[in-house]
């Protein structure tokens, strides 16, 4: 029977959390947040379209003192043909997702005598999450209904960050249930005829590591966006108690408002805003600055992260004399947020997101909403953003004076231009980010199972190599990859057909932003691995993730005042500038005829306590780290949370810095570049070292028809 006489029967299922119709406690917990929220908004906004016959969401029933008592209502009414079911699963006190997964048959056995009872079966099967994959598998290969499954967050990137932030694997077991959870989002993917997702960047860089990725099972949906909460400037947001609090800080606030908001993340690059905005003295007289940086009592309270980008923001404030033309808020309620993009477009602002990457970017669809034009980072969902709307510019996050002038663009090309951007936003959102836009999508994606006129052919599912790298590649940044332009486009071709079975890292000596201005003007793609800083800071892909484990494990013994102290005054050492440095290095320019010896320095810094890594490199760089990190050591870090032989790990390097990288059981090439003689002593070091006859990225081309390592990666595949 065709849809058009047919009004489908859809099942929504969502089992952890806190799920009601109304006051949703959203972060009352980790299981109470944007999953919630959005389940029960596209169960509205689907039972709100005439087209559609029923909804139900299923979700867990909790009757429990310490909670709410709707959560132990059988049934909630979200509209007429909309309502919340909830299923008894695992006793009635409130549990964690963690503790779900001994109840989850019971939950799904209840759940198929729900719905044995009512007067039709569900058309269609959409669940949430991995638990409601495990359920909604069972369901759908007992009833024989269509499977659409949403993840939101996925088993093997979360197993990755936690990873990142120290936890060990065996605690990600005992805690998380992390294999059992991947096992069944693996299941899930095999079994769904549709994955909804909200970006294309999270089909590819997110489910793409699984078994089961079949991406011609996926559209991309991005999710709506509460129009009555976010809507353009009503004419009383002047009398709003954070108009007073922004006022505060600025000499002229009546001027046009530049506004950032996001988390104090140094990912999110706010302190380089800042400096693009103190070096622009046309965009201080045009606009004042409004930094919305998480809430805060005392900064040295916070964590590591957080202070440094919050001390960095106040030092360049400092430093460009900017008081009175930047604000920075210490506290604001969520309810504030939609207050304040009005407040910036009613003063024909522009709302602007510079963060280094961003998979998604909500905080510009509430903007655009609010009918406030975007400038932002051109990476992952912006770009998708902007190219929809066309309410604002993309940025080089990296570059000050790009961000300056598309600043200025916006600002400065008059009123009317202005409201051009304003009015294509409004427009751009509903169109495309607005829940009726939403379900409009949702129901063309999910029509043809229901119809079953599309027919979904079983994709046999083969063991995928990249999901369980057994080898990496790892080079050097300037002396491996950029010394040579026309030899890198070969080396990244080669590399990109055997990404399938090899990680690729990048270890530097650059901090991140330059090393990832440098790889952004040669075309180098993302890593899977980021060393930078001579091996103190470890970030990963998708989104430079950084490992706070390995921050806290070097930080072992470091003490840098000291090592100035020591240091100060000897001849042939000079401190290269401010932004050479950082939490876990000093770095000096040295000048060999004149300074002391390593041995000598290290010895210096011994006779006061200091246990650290000396490095020269160049001939003209000294960089002093903690004893604990390195290149080398980085990369055996990763090679052990990663599970990979060092024996299996090619390591490319072209100066001294490069050498413990380089050194025991991992392959190693060393290029033929002018820096060659820094690295010669390692020709004593042992069979794995290949001293290549070509300078740069052809010497490391050289190195793997050497090893043949690409090669042996596809015949054990």
């Amino acid at each position: 029977m065709s849809t058009k006489q047919h009004q489908p029967y859809i099942v929504l299922i969502s089992i952890h959390g806190l799920i009601r119709g109304q006051n949703l406690e959203l972060g009352r917990d980790a299981d109470t947040g944007g999953q919630t929220k959005y389940v029960v908004e596209l169960a509205r906004a689907l039972g709100e379209q005439a087209s559609v016959g029923r909804v139900d969401l299923l979700t867990r029933r909790v009757v429990d003192a310490a909670v709410h008592q709707d959560y132990a209502q059988a049934c909630e009414a979200l509209s007429t043909k909309a309502q919340i079911v909830r299923i008894e699963c695992g006793g009635e006190g409130y549990l964690p997702k963690e503790e779900l997964w001994d109840c989850l048959d019971s939950f799904a056995d209840s759940a198929l005598e729900y719905l044995k009872q009512q007067p039709r079966l569900p058309d269609i099967l959409h669940s949430h999450y991995a638990d409601a994959g495990y359920v909604g598998v069972r369901l759908s290969n007992l009833l024989g209904i269509p499977l659409v499954h949403t993840g939101h967050s996925l088993g093997r990137s979360k197993r990755r960050q936690l990873l990142a932030a120290g936890h060990s694997k065996a605690a990600l077991e005992t805690r998380y249930n992390i294999t059992q959870r991947i096992e069944a989002e693996e299941t899930t993917l095999g079994v769904a005829e549709r994955v909804i997702t909200s970006t294309q960047q999270e089909v590819q860089e997110q489910y793409g590591l699984y078994n089961h990725y079949q991406p011609e099972h996926m559209r991309v949906i991005p999710p709506g966006t509460d129009l009555q909460q976010f809507h353009p400037p009503t004419g009383d947001e002047a009398s709003h108690p954070m108009a007073a609090e922004l006022a505060r800080f600025l000499a002229n606030p009546h001027k046009p408002m530049i506004l950032a908001l996001s988390r104090p993340d140094p990912r999110k690059n706010i302190a380089e805003l800042v400096c693009a905005y103190g070096e622009s003295p046309e965009l201080q007289q045009q606009a004042n600055l409004i930094i919305i940086a998480g809430n805060r009592d005392d900064i040295r309270d916070l964590d590591t992260g957080a202070q440094e980008v919050l001390n960095d923001i106040l030092l360049t404030v400092d430093q460009y004399d900017l008081y009175g033309k930047v604000a920075y808020p210490k506290h604001h309620q969520s309810s504030d947020v939609s207050a304040l993009y009005r407040l910036a477009a009613l003063s024909k602002g522009v709302f602007v997101n510079p963060a280094l990457t961003e998979p998604f970017g909500l905080t510009l669809i509430e903007a655009a909403a609010s009918g406030l034009p975007i400038v932002a980072t051109d990476d992952g969902g912006p770009t998708d953003i902007i190219g929809n709307c066309h309410n604002g510019y993309l940025i080089n996050p990296l570059d000050r004076a790009d961000i300056a002038a598309q600043l200025l663009q916006v600002l400065t090309s008059g009123s009317a231009a202005w409201e051009t951007l304003a009015n294509n936003g409004l427009q751009g959102v509903q169109h495309y980010y607005s829940w009726q836009a939403h379900v409009e999508k949702y129901l063309q994606v999910v029509h043809p199972l229901i119809d079953r006129t599309e027919t979904i052919t079983p994709v046999p599912v083969k063991r995928r190599q990249q999901l369980h790298h057994d080898r990496a590649l790892f080079s050097d940044l300037d002396q491996n990859l950029l010394g040579k332009p026309e030899a890198l486009q070969p080396f990244l071709t080669a590399l990109q057909a055997n990404r399938s079975c090899v990680l690729f890292g990048i270890a530097t000596g650059r901090r991140l932003d330059s090393a990832l201005q440098a790889m952004k003007k040669h075309g180098i793609p993302q890593p899977d691995v980021l060393i930078t800083s001579l091996g103190t800071e470890i970030y990963y892909a998708p989104n430079l993730l950084p490992d706070t484990a390995w921050e806290r494990h070097i930080d072992h013994l470091w003490n840098p005042r000291i090592i100035r102290r020591v240091l100060e005054g000897l001849p042939g050492l000079k401190l290269q500038p401010k932004s050479e440095q950082s939490r876990f290095k000093v770095s000096y320019y040295i000048d060999p005829q004149i300074a002391p010896d390593i041995q000598h320095l290290n010895s210096l810094l011994h006779q006061e306590g200091q246990a650290v890594n000396v490095l020269q490199s160049f001939g003209q760089f000294l960089d002093i780290i903690p004893v604990r990190a390195s290149k080398g050591l980085a990369l055996r870090w990763f090679a052990d949370r990663r599970d990979i032989p060092l024996e299996r790990i090619l390591a490319a390097g072209g100066s001294g810095a490069d050498a413990d990288m380089m050194r025991g059981n991992t392959l190693s090439v060393v290029v033929a570049n002018r820096h060659h003689e820094e690295l010669s002593e390692l020709v004593h070091e042992g069979v794995n070292i290949f001293f290549a006859t070509q300078p740069y990225a052809e010497g490391i081309l050289e190195a793997i028809e050497h090893y043949d390592f690409f090669q042996t990666c596809e015949v054990t595949a």
